[in-house]
């Protein structure tokens, strides 16, 4: 990170080495790469820093800068910038760098980097500047990359597109650290740093037509500019050789003043460059400005013209002067039209107000934001132009009132509508309509229209919300502004809502969809008012309880009459009885709530007025009434009495009372007359018993208010007291009556009363029955036996009298009973007949299993269950389909095996080839030829391998079928009996062993593709291992110590196409959490840990550290941060291990059942040769395979062995493969019960652990080797083959036949010691070995081709398939007993179909019946039906066909003497009823059950790893493009420089053709060399000696290789071969100085840097 601003941090001091310091060899070296470093980072910052001002955007620090340009995105953005007609944002991938970020870099991020380069190469940047895709993503030549930015940027700069980069040497700051980091990144990318101060030189001869005239012309401008005159300088500049554009003579001056100022800051940094270059490397222009910078600042004072005319006619308002400005070619804006002038105007008059605005100060616009404004300008004015359009359209629509097409006008984006909603079409034209109509000219604008739209779509929105009755989204479309209603108020919405629904719902039921905007509005005016009168009638309410607490009745009435209290029938003359009962009211609430400050509310108030009223309405009724009574008993008048009570009192009287009613009355008043009392006219009532009320009886008058100096009446009776007697004697008549009516109860009354006593009666005699029970219980039993003896003798007489009858009723009567059951039951069946066939079923099915589990189960099954199951035997098109979809699959799965494992080598190859071009060690050209062959490799090897010979040997010459079959029948001896292949794997040397299996043995085995396949596989892997263990190991550790050929072929099998998956689900969830873990750092090396920890101390002080950098292990631990450390790491990898651990032991079940068997083969034939060995021995032995030779490589490079997906260039970061190699070191350790000892001491704690994983591994490896036998496994035997439906199928090149038939006859003598074997015989048969033409037949290539060995290579190639049999499957059936055993099983079969029998014996005795023959007819003709359809490879012999077409009869003798032999064999036996043929029936039974599930099952099997090699072969051709992208940008470059490098010879150009000069050898003396830093010292030997001692390097004839010889005085004293790829290892291992001859030093980079420049011109 660089820190410009601290000027008190010193730079380190770079350059030139001053006089007086002494520095020796290795000290001047370390200061030129220092030096190399710091410049480069300067370069970095100046490229950061102009493209910060390009991109307006911040990039990462310097020192992380080329890490953040990997992923390409600020090179798309830079592209963007100068080409956006080019590059747009959405070409640009991962632009916010999301993904980036997240998950580090992706292929596709490449297509940046590519769009930057295609976005320069549009500008016309010379292709010498431009890095390789590579470069910048797989960070092989970021300085190239870097190297491009710099001379792209005085490319636009040139151009007028850029400003010129800044020249930072010298000028910024980097701390040690920084530096030395950065060169150490330079000395891994192993390359010649670039000229950055040469490349205004390269562009100007790159771009010009005369170098020469160029080279003069911009001499004699940089002359002008120094002497300082305006007139000669312009003269130079318009020179035409100089080829320098838009040079405007008015301008004179201010070209003069701009360049000499350029000028003078190139001399200046140029000065302080010098100190670092050699004259000779020197370039003229690093002081003098180029073509290329004159240009640019002569655009740049055309610019800065041309933005000040522009600026000074947007102040004046100009519109002409500003399209004069705009056009301007200085500027060389983009899309700049004469129609549009105002619009520019408008737009940039804006633009520049707001930026002064933001300024505070008047400033001028620069370029690119005119451009932009006049891009939006241009825009603007586009849009208005089709705005207008649209409207007219829109007014079109709704005068044609057409729903539809209005709604689509106004959708149209030209229209720039608001959001137009499309279920309201309907609204829309008939609000706009009626709105179009209003207009005066009958036609909407478009603000008019944008106005409309918006109201009504908010109108529409809320009518929406209204129908869902959705609240909280009807007060948000309340207040969207677009609504424009008015009055709302914010604490009123939910009212609103409220009462809109209640409208809504209204309007509904009255047909009426939709609410207008207008009422809508109504309504909110309507809620506002009642909110308003509600809010007015609160405050009088508070007025009201105010003036009930102050007492006055007056105020109180007062208040109850305001307008806005609203309150219902107040009357002034009750004020003061409102006042008693509202005080009364609100003391009572206060009360009650516990609250003096409780108020009445509203209806409260107007309860305790209606009450009121109601009781001043009644006192004055009552008083009335009470009046006239006491004035009709004053006059004695009787009859009124009656009337004044039902009407004024409200009674309810009885008239035959009125007398009483009378008398009791006047009685009770004639009490309370007093003569002498001077009575007032007044009554008092007391209302509700709490209110007074008064009454005047003369004037009728009544008030609540108490008149002044009155005395109310006390001779008068009250209404109370009138009430009271009139009550009294109506409930005395009431009474009476009650008695008179309800005479009847009473008489009952009296009944029960009477019932009740005898009941007491009865309860007390039956209490003393029950106390005599015993003695009433046995008379009763005596009289009941009398009467029942009685009635059974006089029964019996009838019965004896009526015999006959009896029996028949009887009869009848049973018999209906059951004809009653049986229908009931058959109705139950009828009823259950699902139920029924479901237990039938279910009771046939269970026999089913029974007899199957009999079948498969028993030791001898039944004739009769073997009878059941025999047409399992038979095959069904469906087999057929199955049978070939597997063979088909079969064969492209070992095509494509083959095909991948072609691209792998060819891409590995190509992977060798393209890093020895980037060394130097073989020619483009090469690289390219290989390319080519992988090209045509990949688009057509399938098809060659599949289609050139896809029917078999049908597709070869007629004569030489028998041929072909008798190598049928080898490589069918050769699979089936392993004991040939494993002698031969170990008469062969293990190099062409190992090519030998991958070659033909796994084609010969498909690859294990098949259960068959794998099954003789490992019956070969078997017989090797035994074969090699009994030969030759001599101890039990040569399996550990040597390198098995057998366990390599074991492991490299089960860790290819067929046991990756496996590996990849057993490890890849556990490593792919170690290598995510990004905070895990393990570091178990002691040297190591104490570097890092130095490091990180000098990181943290800032200055050098005074502990030694270079310590032994034992150093490294007496210091106790690197124990912690290294107690830390440790801690993480037992964790670490823990989880491996765990993932491997619980993935026994996954491991391929082959590396298990092996290991148990392993381990038993180890014990076998060695019985003393110890468990502890042999399980180590397996741990080997299992662990360390199996899984062990995969944990330490899981992107090898595709255990994690790794993108093409990807690669696993170093901190992760330690992680890994650390986990694996210790499961090596714990596997094989090795502890950390000796250089490993300081792991030591971890040996307890090592211990106890052993335990757990042992375990593991004893449970590894725990596997059925393969016959078990695959239920295979030596039958399998006759009974298979199809023939086994190899596909094998030509080329491997014949070499396979050479290695036979090679070792036939070893391999086949018996003559009469087998091998022999067909050797004998095959003849000498053919060549490719003989093989093929004459005529296979034309002899006249002159590419004829090419043609031949290439069809040796060619695959074909064998359909492998046996030739001693053609022997007569009677002397091949296995062959005779399968025809008598199947002849069996056939009779047994269709003949039953208890056994076997008693049906072939027992002849068959008609329509038995007739059955075995039908299915003899339904098998020849098949056999038709049966394709031809899977057909049967001959023999057996004919066999099956025998009559029943026939085939039953035949049967018979078939037995007879069979017996003879001792292969079955009649005194067990020939149970052993019924029992290998059953067994084919069984066996062809299990085929077909396992037929199932690998057909799914196949076609997922046929999709899985489809995935690889993706990958494959995903590597190839990229590839030939790589080769294509090489290629690209090679032609360019091609073009370029012509050398002159005596003023002619060099022949292209001409023939190569040998390169001639090369001569320094060592003080040359030492001169150079390449020879450091010579041992023995004084540096003035160095002069005598003369080197001479000559090439090899092997690209690469140099002889360097020594000679001192001339005399040759040593020579020494040199080989260059030795050197980059050395250089990418980190060795500085190597030795030679054993006496002189050589700084290895600098040699390198000699012979790259020296032979091959880098």
């Amino acid at each position: 990170m660089h820190h410009e601003e601290l000027a008190s941090l010193q730079r380190p001091r770079y350059g030139s080495i001053v006089d007086d310091e002494r520095l020796s060899a290795e000290e001047m070296d370390e200061r030129r790469r220092q030096n190399i470093a710091y410049e480069y980072l300067c370069h970095l910052e100046e490229a950061k820093r102009w493209m910060e001002v390009c991109l307006e955007e911040e990039l990462p620090p310097t020192t992380e800068l080329e890490e953040g340009l990997r992923n390409g995105v600020y090179l798309a953005k830079l592209a963007k910038f100068f080409a956006p007609n080019v590059v747009s944002d959405k070409k640009i991938y991962d632009v916010e760098q999301a993904r980036y970020k997240r998950s580090g870099l992706h292929f596709r991020h490449t297509d940046n980097t590519v769009q930057w380069l295609r976005a320069m190469e549009s500008i016309g940047l010379p292709k010498i500047f431009y890095p390789e895709t590579t470069d910048v993503y797989d960070r092989k030549n970021i300085p190239r990359m870097i190297y491009c930015i710099h001379a792209l940027s005085l490319y636009l700069f040139k151009l007028g597109l850029a400003p010129q980069i800044q020249d930072l040497l010298g000028k910024v700051d980097f701390t040690e650290e920084e530096i030395s980091n950065m060169r150490k990144e330079l000395e891994k990318y192993g390359i010649q740093m670039p000229s950055f101060s040469k490349i205004g030189g390269i562009l100007a001869s790159e771009l010009s037509v005369d170098e020469a005239a160029l080279h003069a012309a911009v001499i004699a401008i940089n002359e002008a500019i120094e002497k300082g005159i305006a007139e000669q300088t312009i003269a130079t500049l318009r020179n035409p050789n100089a080829m320098l554009l838009n040079v405007d003579e008015e301008l004179a001056q201010d070209y003069q003043n701009e360049l000499f100022e350029a000028k003078r800051r190139k001399e200046s940094n140029a000065r302080l460059k010098n100190g670092t270059i050699s004259e000779e490397e020197r370039d003229v222009y690093e002081e003098l400005l180029t073509q290329a910078e004159i240009q640019g600042n002569i655009n740049k004072i055309n610019t800065h013209i041309a933005l000040v005319q522009v600026n000074e006619a947007i102040d004046g308002q100009d519109e002409v002067a500003l399209m004069a400005g705009l056009n301007r070619p200085a500027l060389s804006l983009l899309e700049v039209l004469p129609q549009n002038s105002s619009w520019y105007l408008l737009q940039l008059c804006d633009s520049k107000e707001q930026k002064m605005q933001i300024a505070g100060v008047p400033n001028m616009l620069d370029k690119s934001e005119i451009q932009k404004e006049v891009s939006v300008a241009n825009a603007e004015a586009e849009a208005h132009k089709l705005k207008l359009i649209a409207v007219d359209n829109i007014n079109t629509a709704i005068r044609n009132c057409d729903p539809s097409k209005t709604l689509v006008a106004l959708m149209k984006p030209e229209a720039q509508l608001p959001v137009v909603h499309s279920f309201a079409a309907a609204v829309y034209q008939t609000e706009l309509f009626n709105l179009q109509q209003q207009n005066a000219v009958n036609y909407l604008a478009h603000d008019e229209l944008s106005i409309a739209v918006e109201m009504l779509s908010a109108v529409v929105l809320l009518n929406q919300a209204l129908e869902n009755t959705d609240i909280l989204v009807i007060k948000n479309h309340l207040r969207n502004p677009c609504i424009g209603f008015n009055n709302l108020e914010e604490e009123n919405f939910q009212r609103y809502a409220d009462t809109l629904l209640s409208i809504k719902s209204e309007a509904s039921t009255q047909g009426q969809d939709y609410l207008s905007w207008n009422d809508i509005q109504n309504c909110i005016d309507m809620v506002n008012m009642q909110i308003q009168e509600e809010n007015e009638r609160i405050i009088a309410i508070g007025h009201i309880n105010e003036a009930i607490d102050q007492g006055n009745p007056e105020k109180t009435l007062e208040t109850l009459l305001l307008p806005t209290a609203k309150l219902q029938d107040v009357r002034p003359v009750n004020a003061r009885h409102y006042q008693d009962v509202l005080h009364h009211a609100k003391a009572q609430k206060c009360k009650e709530s516990q609250d003096d400050s409780a108020l009445l509310w509203l209806d409260e108030i107007q309860k305790g007025i209606s009450d009121a009223n109601n009781n001043i309405k009644e006192a004055a009724v009552l008083a009335v009434g009470t009046s006239m009574i006491n004035k009709s008993l004053e006059k004695g008048d009787s009859q009124a009495i009656l009337m004044i009570l039902q009407s004024k009192f409200g009674l309810r009287v009885i008239p035959e009372c009125a007398e009483t009613y009378f008398r009791n009355l006047s009685e009770a008043k004639n009490l309370k007359t007093r003569e002498d009392s001077n009575e007032s006219p007044w009554i008092k009532l007391v209302m509700k018993n709490m209110y007074d009320y008064y009454y005047n009886v003369e004037t009728e008058e009544g008030t609540c208010v108490a008149p002044e100096g009155v005395v109310p009446k006390t001779s008068w009776l009250t209404g109370e007291e009138i009430q009271s007697i009139v009550g009294q004697v109506t409930a005395d008549y009431k009474r009476e009556q009650l008695w008179l009516a309800n005479e009847n109860l009473i008489v009952q009354l009296q009944a029960r009363a009477r019932g009740f006593l005898v009941r007491k009666n009865y309860q007390e005699r039956k209490a003393y029955l029950q106390n005599q029970e015993p003695s009433a219980i046995k008379i009763q039993a005596f009289w009941r036996g009398f009467k029942q003896r009685k009635s059974y003798v006089d029964r019996l007489k009838v019965l004896q009298g009526n015999v006959a009858a009896i029996v028949k009723i009887q009869s009848w009567v049973k018999m209906w009973l059951a004809k009653r059951a049986y229908r009931k039951r058959l109705q139950y069946f009828k009823d259950h007949n699902d139920e029924i066939v479901k237990i039938q079923a279910f009771l046939r099915a269970n026999k089913a299993r029974e007899d199957y589990r009999t079948l498969i189960g028993a030791e001898n099954p039944p004739l009769t269950v073997l009878r059941k199951f025999a047409y399992l035997l038979d095959q069904s098109d469906l087999d057929f389909q199955e049978e070939l979809e597997v063979t088909r699959l079969r064969e492209e799965v070992v095509t494509k095996i083959r095909s991948n494992q072609q691209l792998e080598k060819d891409l590995n190859l190509m992977d060798i080839k393209i890093g020895l071009l980037v060394k130097n060690r073989i020619t483009l050209q090469d690289v390219v030829l290989h390319s080519k062959k992988l090209n045509k490799k990949s688009k057509s090897q399938l098809e060659e391998m599949v289609m050139v010979d896809k029917q078999g040997i049908k597709g070869l010459s007629k004569e030489r079928r028998k041929k072909l079959e008798a190598y049928q029948h080898l490589f069918y001896l050769l699979q089936t009996n392993p004991t040939y292949l494993a002698k031969l794997i170990f008469q062969m040397p293990q190099n062409k062993s190992t090519k030998f299996m991958d070659t033909v043995i796994f084609t010969l085995y498909n690859y294990a593709s098949n259960q068959r396949e794998e099954y003789l596989l490992l019956k070969l892997f078997k017989t090797a291992l035994e074969e090699e263990i009994n030969s030759k190991v001599d101890q039990i550790q040569d399996i550990v110590t040597g390198n098995p050929t057998v366990i390599k072929m074991v492991v490299s099998f089960n860790r290819g196409a067929r046991g990756q998956n496996t590996l990849r689900q057993l490890l890849a969830p556990v490593v792919k959490e170690i290598m995510e873990d990004k905070s895990l750092i393990i570091n178990t090396s002691p040297v190591d840990v104490y570097k890092s920890w130095v490091n990180q101390l000098e990181m943290q002080t800032g200055e050098a550290s005074k502990l030694p950098y270079d310590v032994t292990t034992e150093q490294a631990l007496t210091h106790t941060e690197v124990v912690n450390k290294l107690e830390s790491s440790i801690q993480s990898l037992r964790a670490v291990t823990d989880k491996v651990l765990a993932s491997i032991f619980s993935s026994l079940n996954m491991m391929p059942y082959g590396m298990r068997y092996i290991a148990k083969v392993l381990k038993s034939s180890l014990h076998e040769k060695f019985p003393d060995a110890t468990e502890d021995e042999l399980l180590k032995i397996v741990g080997n395979l299992l662990y360390y030779r199996y899984m062990n490589p995969a944990i330490v490079a899981p992107d090898g062995f595709d255990i994690i997906d790794m993108t093409a260039g990807g690669q696993i970061h170093p901190d992760q493969r330690r992680n890994l190699g650390c986990v694996a070191k210790v499961l090596q350790h714990a596997a094989s019960n090795k502890l950390f000892e000796g250089e490993s001491e300081h792991l030591s704690s971890m040996n307890t652990y090592l211990s106890q994983t052993y335990q757990k591994f042992r375990n593991f490896f004893q449970a590894a080797c725990d596997v059925p036998e393969p016959e078990e496994k695959f239920n295979i035997d030596e039958y399998s083959d006759m009974v298979t439906l199809s023939k086994p199928v190899i596909y094998i090149s030509i080329e491997e036949i014949i070499n396979t038939h050479s290695l036979l006859l090679e070792h036939q003598d070893a391999i086949a010691t018996e003559p009469n074997d087998l091998l022999n015989e067909l050797l004998e048969g095959l003849g000498p070995v053919p060549d490719v033409e003989s093989f093929l037949g004459e005529g296979a290539v034309d002899p006249n081709d002159p590419n004829r060995e090419s043609a031949l290579n290439q069809l040796a190639k060619t695959e074909i398939s064998l359909s492998l049999t046996s030739k001693y499957e053609l022997r007569e059936e009677d002397q091949d007993l296995k062959s005779l055993m399968i025809k008598t099983k199947r002849l069996i079969v056939d009779v047994i179909r269709t003949q039953p029998g208890d056994t076997l014996l008693e049906i072939l005795e027992t002849p068959a019946t008609v329509q038995q023959e007739s059955e075995h007819l039908k299915l003899v003709e339904k098998r020849a039906i098949l056999d038709s359809r049966t394709p031809e490879k899977m057909k049967h012999s001959q023999s057996i066909f004919e066999d099956g077409q025998l009559p029943i009869e026939q085939k039953k003798r035949k049967i018979q003497r078939n037995l007879r032999t069979l017996e003879q064999a001792g292969l079955v036996s009649s005194a067990t009823k020939y149970q052993e043929i019924i029992n290998e029936i059953a067994k084919d039974i069984r066996n062809q059950r299990r085929y077909r599930h396992h037929r199932k099952a690998e057909l799914v099997k196949l076609q997922q790893t046929l999709n899985a090699l489809n995935s690889k072969t993706a990958f494959y051709e995903e590597q190839i493009n990229y590839y030939n992208t790589y080769i294509k940008t090489c290629l690209d470059n090679l032609t360019r420089k091609n073009s370029r490098r012509s050398i002159k010879l005596d003023g002619k150009e060099d022949v292209k053709g001409s023939k190569k000069l040998k390169q001639a050898s090369l001569k320094y003396t060592a003080a040359r060399l030492h001169e150079k830093g390449v020879i450091l010292e010579i041992e023995d030997l004084q540096t003035n000696q160095f002069k005598n001692v003369m080197f001479d390097i000559t090439p090899g004839e092997e690209v690469g290789d140099f002889e360097i010889k020594a000679k001192f005085l001339g005399v040759e004293m040593e020579k020494v071969q040199l080989h260059f790829q030795d050197l980059l290892q050395m250089q990418y291992e980190g060795v500085a100085v190597m030795k030679m001859f054993d006496k002189a030093k050589v700084n290895v980079n600098l040699l390198i840097f000699l012979l790259n420049k020296k032979f091959y011109g880098k």
